[in-house]
This record gives C-alpha cells, sequence and structure tokens, in this order.
C-alpha cells in the first residue's frame, strides 16, 4: 500500500507540468488506478488455484498488473468525466492525459510488481530458514533429552544393584546388621524412586539422597566408614543433574574405601562462588595408583551427562590426595532450579 502511494505521487509530480486541471484530480485518478492494479496484484496472487506447469505465478501477476495499468486509466477517466461534453476518448487534453498516466504505469507499475515479488520471495525464504532452524534446535534437544534419558537409565540400575549387592552379602554371612542395612535401603528406595525420572533436581535433594546412601553403606561397615557432609545454604536450591553427587560418593566407597583394609572417610562438600557452583567428594580410601578396575563406568556417564547439562561449562576432576584418598570435584554453572 505504502509502496502503491509513493508511485502514484511520484507519477503525479512527473505529469504536473503538462497537467492542467488541479492537482488534486491527478493524484485521485493516479491513487484509483494504483488500487485497481494492486486489487489485480492480489486477486492472481491465489487465483487460480491451479496453474499449468507451463505458466508461473509470478509472470501471470506481472502480466495482470501491465493489463490493469490502462484499465485502471479508463475507468478512473470514465468515471471522473461522466457528463462532461464531449466524452474523454473525444477531448483532446483528456487523451493526452490518459496516454501519458498509462505510458507512465506501465514503465513503473510491472517494475514495482516483480520488486515486491523479489521481497515476497526473500521474506518467505527467511521464514522457512528461521523455522527450519527452530525445527532443528527443537530435534537436537530432543536428542539431548532422550540421550540423558539413556545415560541416566545406566546409572541408576548400576546404583540400586551394587547396594543390594551388598545387602545380599550382609544375609548371606548371617550379619546382625543385615536387617537395620535393609530398612535404612528401603527408606533410601522411597525417597529415591520417586526422583528417578527427574532429570534434574536441586543439589539439596541430591545431597538428601547421598546422605541416605552413606548410612547405608556405614551399617554395612560400621567400623570402616564414616562421613560427613556441608554445603553452603546458597547451594541447596540450585540445579543439579539428578545422580551427580550419588554417582561420585558411590564411586569412592567402591573403589576407596572398600578395598581398602582400614576404610576411611568421606567428605562432601558444595560451595558457591563466582556465580559457579563446585562439589567435591574426598575419600581417604586406596587411592588412584591403588585402584585396579580400571576407569569407573559411573564416571564415564556422569561426564558426558554434565556435558549433555551444562555443555563446556562443566568440569569434572579426579586428585590424588596424599598420604592416600582422593578429591572427585564437579563444577558447574549455579542456576536456580526451574519448577
Amino acid at each position: 500500500m505504502r509502496v502503491m502511494l509513493g508511485a502514484c505521487l511520484i507519477l503525479s509530480l512527473m505529469i504536473l507540468p503538462t497537467w492542467e486541471a488541479p492537482y488534486a484530480v491527478l493524484l485521485g485518478r493516479l491513487v484509483f488506478a494504483g488500487f485497481v492494479v494492486l486489487l489485480a496484484f492480489g486477486i492472481f496472487e491465489r487465483w487460480p488455484a491451479r496453474l499449468p506447469s507451463w505458466l508461473a505465478r509470478w509472470a501471470l501477476q506481472v502480466v495482470a498488473v501491465a493489463i490493469s495499468v490502462p484499465l485502471g486509466v479508463v475507468a478512473v477517466y470514465t468515471l471522473t468525466t461522466l457528463g462532461n461534453q464531449p466524452p474523454w476518448w473525444e477531448s483532446g487534453p483528456h487523451l493526452i492525459g490518459v496516454g501519458m498516466m498509462t505510458w507512465l504505469g506501465l514503465l513503473l507499475a510491472p517494475w514495482l510488481a516483480i520488486s515486491a515479488l523479489l521481497r515476497q520471495i526473500s521474506g518467505e525464504a527467511q521464514r522457512q530458514a528461521l523455522a527450519f532452524d527452530l525445527e532443528r534446535s527443537e530435534f537436537e534437544r530432543e536428542m539431548l533429552d532422550a540421550r540423558l534419558q539413556l545415560l541416566q537409565a545406566q546409572v541408576k540400575p548400576h546404583f540400586l544393584f551394587n547396594t543390594l549387592a551388598n545387602v545380599r552379602e550382609l544375609v548371606d554371612s548371617g550379619s546382625p546388621q543385615a536387617s537395620a542395612v535393609l530398612d535404612s535401603l528401603i527408606a533410601y528406595l522411597r525417597a529415591a524412586v520417586p526422583r528417578l525420572h527427574d532429570s534434574a533436581i536441586t543439589l539439596g535433594q541430591e545431597l538428601e539422597l547421598v546422605r541416605a546412601y552413606l548410612e547405608v553403606m556405614h551399617m554395612r561397615m560400621p567400623d570402616r566408614l564414616t562421613f560427613i557432609l556441608h554445603a553452603d545454604e546458597a547451594a541447596l536450591e540450585l540445579e543439579c543433574p539428578a545422580m551427580t553427587v550419588l554417582t561420585l560418593v558411590e564411586n569412592a566407597v567402591r573403589h576407596g574405601i572398600d578395598p581398602s583394609e582400614e576404610g576411611g572417610r568421606i567428605e562432601v562438600r558444595a560451595q558457591v562462588a563466582g556465580g559457579r557452583c563446585r562439589v567435591q567428594v574426598i575419600d581417604t580410601g586406596v587411592g588412584l595408583g591403588q585402584n585396579v578396575d580400571g576407569p569407573s563406568t559411573g564416571l564415564s556417564n556422569l561426564r558426558e551427562r554434565l556435558q549433555l547439562a551444562f555443555g563446556s561449562d562443566a568440569q569434572l576432576r579426579l586428585i590424588a590426595r596424599e598420604p592416600h584418598g582422593v578429591c572427585a570435584e564437579v563444577e558447574f554453572p549455579a542456576r536456580g532450579a526451574t519448577a
């Protein structure tokens, strides 16, 4: 619409030097003819619904615009000179005006139509590109979610089966601690199972599971395992991928404390500083050099889950401690958990 009005204004200024009637009449006639051209452009944009394979719609629109220019000029002159004698087709000045408008309109209107079509094509291409990018991003997000769910599905049976195996050992050995450990395990599962399908929980909820797990392990080997948990208040409400700290603690028990004849101590720390959350699981077990089982599957899965959740903005480090023991440290962005 704005382009059409601008084109009418330009044409009126081009015709004005030879125009004898009021300028308002000239501009009004041009605007009327312009509306006719615009109507033709819009009609053939959608009609007919199907075209022969040899006829492009853009070509049909350009031809329709070219044909509508003289039709619009003739129509406006006929309407604005009703009752005039002689009629406009017998009046020299009117014929000159019709010819001038038609000639200039045929020079300008098709090019404007082609320009509008090019803008439409460019806009449609941009919209399709944006839609494709959006669809691709959604597909990639779904793939990451599916991968994360798969990794978590691998971790949960690993943890549960290991814990149940510990209870079975107590039962087989006739330990009086078996019943108490089993009760603690049941209490743990009641708290943990409802959260197994959550991809992310708060760090506070994660530490609750860690405490329950360590209590089970302490009852299994009361003389060989002690533990302590400490977390900044600000860290408790932060988003944490499910089973992150629990994987580190279970790894410390399995590869650090269990192989040690003297047992050991596990300390869990969670701190927030500079927009980052750092969680450390420190054990006084046998250390990295004494671990002959090779890389932990749980730690490998944890690294991949952290990458899926935070990209390259999360790190997992294993640091040997003297005289023995390991500090497993995970660091990730401090984000508030979403409801």
